[in-house]
């Protein structure tokens, strides 16, 4: 069953779980809450860290917990004795559909849109982790039902929340740099693979439902290390390679700050892949059109895997020695314009740091590092003081201060969802804006699959120019007990 008829007849194959053509017809009331209800589809890993930070919100009733892996759903009831315990997500939404008012999807890729999908027919607000799905129709498809039901949405990139994130682009549309014509980004993960998919198959884990885990996916027999938990990202029916996981992040501020649509031309340098695991070292080039942000044109260049970026003339940095009160201690005492010297003056030896992206303008150029550290200016070759500009805007902006501690800021973005369910708030990554972003990196994943070949994408008419690419758009679904 392909994407298509699946979003048609809304049925995932749970006798009598069929959604009636007329929850998607039209939006729906706004309904005052004073709490909020959370069911959590994926509770392992990423999703023990997301289940944890929407619980942290006060006006937050964790009631629903689901998992295919016994072991993480188990640590989870520990911590949330009173939640009812599932392992099939669609049984739980059935069962449930009274009793919840926001769902969290934090299972891998492939089980983003199916599960999400099925919330929100039932009119339920949802967070869903990056990147928002692993097919360019199922993010059209979300985008457009969250449009229609009115839904809250809010696609899982955290440092979206972040100070340091909000004053790059508040930096970059103030013209800091002037209209920018090129951003570099990069992150040396791996999660490529390019090996031959394993054959025979191992007995599966009794704590795990491995019919459940490949969902809608195609059938596969179990193997010991290629999937779950952990190595999924690596492969092409489940995951999205390192542009997926890491992309998202690093992509998210410039495509934000420079208020980017989908892109015109993709074409990825890599290695053939055999059709079981994505190359493990990529270069994606981007063409964008013009915004009010960018010069006639903006080219977006990609880097993963080990050793990235590649050396480039845009990435050179100036060298200046270590400072050696560098420390924790000295940063908290110090005042918003110590924070943003210190920021400034760190380390920079002539090394980039090891995730993040550049920014190439007309006046110059501004690095984002990954994550947690200041933007720096950087112009013919030197640094240039913006301590005065930082300050300026994260007043005017009420920013506040940079703040370096992952455990404090991690929840925002989390309660920023809650607080819109509870019309309080606006969520600044939902799925209007995450369908776009997660266009882009699947569109260049795409391209993974035709190497050195330039793809030219119909954004009006969703498809490629290059008629074999548009394989990839969509998946067929199975239909599973």
């Amino acid at each position: 069953m392909n994407k298509r008829e699946f979003l048609k007849r809304s049925s995932l194959g749970v006798t009598g779980l069929v959604l009636a053509p007329s929850l998607v017809m039209c939006k729906e009331k706004p309904v005052i809450k004073t709490r909020i209800r959370t069911a959590h589809i994926g509770v392992g890993n990423m999703g023990n860290a997301d289940l944890n930070a929407i619980a942290s919100h006060p006006l937050v009733d964790v009631v629903a917990l689901c998992d295919v892996d016994s072991n993480f759903l188990s640590e989870a009831k520990k911590l949330h004795p009173n939640a009812k315990t599932y392992t099939d997500y669609r049984v739980m939404l059935k069962e449930l559909e009274d009793e919840i008012d926001a769902v969290v999807v934090s299972t891998p890729d492939h089980t983003h849109a199916p599960a999400s999908l099925l919330a929100m027919n039932l009119g339920k607000d949802v967070y869903c982790q990056k990147p928002l799905t692993h097919y360019v129709s199922e993010a059209r498809a979300m985008n457009k039902l969250a449009e229609k039901k009115n839904l809250v949405t809010q696609m899982g990139i955290q440092v979206h929340s972040f100070y340091d994130y909000k004053l790059a682009t508040l930096l970059i549309q103030s013209g800091i740099i002037g209209k920018v014509h090129t951003v570099h980004a990069w992150s040396p993960k791996n999660w490529g693979f390019n090996g031959e998919a394993p054959k025979g198959s191992d007995p599966i884990p009794e704590t795990l439902d491995w019919n459940l885990w490949l969902g809608t996916s195609k059938e596969r027999p179990y193997k010991t290390g290629y999937y779950h938990p952990g190595n999924w990202r690596k492969l092409m029916d489940y995951g999205c390679g390192t542009l997926g996981d890491m992309g998202v992040h690093i992509f998210d501020t410039p495509y934000n700050a420079l208020a980017l649509d989908v892109p015109l031309t993709i074409k990825n340098e890599c290695e053939a892949s055999n059709g079981f695991g994505y190359p493990e070292h990529n270069i994606v080039t981007y063409q964008f059109p013009k915004t009010q942000f960018t010069t006639e044109t903006l080219t977006w260049i990609w880097y993963d895997g080990p050793g990235a970026p590649r050396d480039h003339e845009d990435l050179k940095l100036p060298g200046s020695e270590i400072l050696e009160n560098n420390s924790a201690s000295s940063e908290q005492d110090a005042s918003l314009e110590d924070k943003i010297s210190l920021d400034a003056k760190i380390a920079d030896d002539g090394k980039l740091p090891e995730q993040g992206a550049m920014f190439v303008g007309e006046k110059g150029r501004l690095l984002l590092p990954h994550f947690m550290q200041l933007p720096s200016k950087i112009v013919d070759g030197e640094y240039v003081d913006i301590s005065a500009e930082i300050s300026a805007i994260s007043e005017a902006n009420n920013l506040g201060e940079p703040i370096r501690n992952y455990d404090s800021e991690g929840p925002k973005h989390y309660h920023e969802f809650i607080d819109a369910c509870l019309g309080k708030a606006s969520c600044s990554a939902p799925f209007s804006y995450a369908s776009k972003l997660t266009e882009t990196i699947l569109l260049g994943v795409i391209a993974g699959r035709f190497p050195n070949q330039t793809l030219h994408w119909d954004s009006k008419n969703a498809k490629f120019t290059e008629e074999e690419a548009n394989n990839y758009l969509e998946g067929d679904y199975r239909r599973f007990k």
